[in-house]
């Protein structure tokens, strides 16, 4: 029943306006909180930024391609259509276009993961629990060859055992000088991809369970030790099972980018996911989509995974507030000396080596020959890859200048630090704002879903990710292909897990009473950020905006497809190998870890930030 008041407005609608109002006081009071605010446009913008290059290039799998092998299977030229996943699957080269690269592709991201875990595993135990000598120098050194490009061990593999006579290519070091020819699956394939990828991510492993062998509780093991139990079961039984957490997050970081790794069994010539999508991407360009899905399913499959073997009622406390020492293995005078030493030849070849290597390429008269080293004749090196200044033909430089004054190479540069900052920048301050968001309603459903969809893209490899972005974003629709705003835009979306990770981390640490003193004096949100929490917590925010820059420095699996060569140097990179130009190539890559190494050490000097600080370096 409806009562109608003098002015002949019905009691139920009063009700309704004022229902209404209550939910327009809500709605703008909701807002009137800025965290909320920017929890609302993340998620619009995150979800699109990350899902959309996903649907679209989940889309393409059933497209069909003009001029491609799913017009010839379907007899249509346009259309979508279930023969990409049916002929990849089963087709008459099923075997080689998929099920080969598959099973290589998990091969080389489980064993990678082994490699990387075992070699920086023990060498944290050895820098946190052992009383192993030049600890602070080799802290430094290990962590070099994950700073470095990820094809730069590949290289440096290659110059050391590639032989004419094995793998038909020019001789290597060893071949050269001492006619050694190791045999073909240690030169190419499998073998040496699983080395120099667990090598590449060791560095992870070292920080991830030297962090938590630093802080263990010395008493948990002295407890098995006054138990008369031996020193290999406390170790498998005690010691182990506690680092678990971080096994399981190096496997989670391993595992997703060894998957998606493209230099360097592009290198050692191994076909996996990534290097059969390139050659199938102009004449199956459809099922080259499928492999890309795989991809995806396989990082957030692990990512699963992880997540339930945490979830268990395990504890894996390992900081009690009882004890605050740590007990460590005495090696003795000798023993002490000799790991370290072992550990100084083996940091040398992964970590000084490689500068020296590319350095004396790009003076070889003969890149790849190393005859000069019998006579040690200075004057049998050449400066002509740098220095020459015009064009010419002779020399074989093949029209090219030398590098000082080559404008492609430079052109390239100054693209990969634009490309490095804006993505450190853009991404950096999307993370800053999420992680500030998400740590004063980190409660809410919003607030946690924001939270995973910023971080989902870090679970796909990168050359997904850059698959997903030049399907989008290579059409009449969107063209934005070998453009620099494209770039930017892959870059944000893949680092913004780096900068938000790290900001919500440090603004967990920070007490909300100190931001509603400042609320109480009627200051607004953009002083309270700018004078307050980011001056608190600058070195972990600094943190999130050079992490991106450093990643995108080195980046080529991401970039590979949206740009052509001479945009940035990594891509550029491959443009002189196929020219056979190779003094060109370790020059760039000369150009890059100096670059990489200078900027490092200058953020470690101003900021006071090191991947190695805190474990033992």
């Amino acid at each position: 029943m409806s009562f109608i008041r003098d002015d002949g407005i019905t009691m139920t609608t009063c009700g309704q306006v004022k229902k209404r109002r209550i939910r327009l006081n809500k709605i703008r009071t909701f807002f009137t909180k800025p965290q909320n605010t920017i929890l609302v446009v993340m998620a619009v913008v995150c979800t699109v930024a990350t899902f959309a290059p996903i649907v679209a290039i989940v889309e393409d799998t059933f497209k069909i391609h003009p001029g491609t092998i799913d017009q010839y299977l379907t007899g249509k030229s346009s259309g979508y259509t279930f023969v990409n996943y049916v002929d990849l699957f089963t087709g008459s080269v099923a075997k080689t276009n998929l099920w080969q690269p598959f099973l290589n592709t998990i091969v080389l991201a489980v064993f990678s993961c082994l490699v990387a875990i075992l070699y920086g595993g023990i060498f944290a135990f050895l820098v946190t629990r052992t009383t192993m000598k030049f600890k602070k120098y080799l802290s430094a050194i290990f962590i070099f060859p994950y700073i470095m490009p990820q094809w730069t061990l590949a290289m440096v593999w290659k110059n050391l055992f590639d032989s004419n006579i094995v793998t038909g290519t020019k001789d290597g070091l060893l071949a050269g000088l001492f006619s050694i020819h190791m045999p073909l699956w240690w030169c190419q394939g499998l073998f040496p991809s699983i080395i120099v990828l667990g090598l590449h991510y060791a560095p992870f492993a070292y920080i991830l369970i030297g962090a938590i062998f630093r802080n263990m509780d010395a008493n948990l093991e002295e407890a098995a030790t006054i138990l008369n139990t031996p020193a290999w079961k406390i170790m498998t039984h005690v010691t182990l099972p506690l680092v678990r957490p971080a096994i399981l997050s190096t496997v989670l970081l391993v595992f997703g980018s060894s998957m998606g790794s493209y230099p360097v069994p592009h290198y050692l010539k191994l076909t996996t996911l990534a290097t059969k999508y390139l050659e199938m991407n102009a004449s199956r360009a459809g099922e080259a989509s499928v492999l890309a899905v795989i991809m995806m399913v396989l990082g957030v499959t692990i990512m699963y995974f992880n997540q339930r073997s945490l979830k268990s009622r395990k504890s894996y406390t390992t900081v009690t507030g009882k004890s605050g020492q740590i007990s460590k293995t005495n090696l003795g005078r000798g023993g002490s000396l000799i790991v370290a030493l072992v550990f100084v030849v083996f940091t040398f070849f992964t970590s000084i080596f490689p500068i020296l290597s590319f350095t004396f390429e790009t003076f070889l008269p003969n890149p790849g020959d190393y005859s000069f080293l019998y006579t040690l004749n200075p004057s049998n090196l050449t400066a002509k890859w740098w220095l020459t200044s015009e064009n010419v033909t002779e020399n074989g430089l093949y029209g090219q200048k030398g590098m000082l004054f080559n404008e492609t190479i430079w052109r390239g540069f100054g693209g990969t630090l634009l490309v490095s900052v804006a993505c450190a920048l853009t991404a950096g301050v999307v993370g800053t704002l999420i992680g500030y968001a998400v740590s004063k309603n980190r409660r809410s459903k919003l607030a946690s879903y924001v939270n995973s969809v910023a971080f989902l893209p870090y679970l796909m490899p990168s050359v997904a990710v850059g698959i997903a972005f030049f399907i989008l974003f290579s059409n009449k629709y969107f063209n934005l292909y070998n453009t620099y705003w494209l770039l930017i835009l892959a870059g944000t979306v893949k680092y913004i897990p780096f900068a938000s990770r790290s900001s919500l981390n440090s603004m967990l640490q920070i007490s909300g009473e100190i931001e509603e003193a400042a609320i109480i004096q009627s200051i607004p949100w953009y002083k309270r950020m700018t004078r307050i929490v980011i001056p608190i917590q600058k070195s972990s925010i600094v943190s999130g905006f050079l992490l991106p820059f450093m990643t995108c420095l080195r980046e080529l699996s991401l970039f590979m497809l949206l740009c052509v060569q001479g945009y940035i140097l990594s891509t550029t990179l491959d443009y002189f190998d196929e020219m056979g130009l190779y003094a060109f190539s370790s020059g760039i890559n000369l150009i890059l870890i100096v670059t990489i190494i200078v900027c490092n050490a200058l953020v470690n000097k101003i900021t006071g930030a090191s991947l190695d600080k805190g474990i033992g370096g």
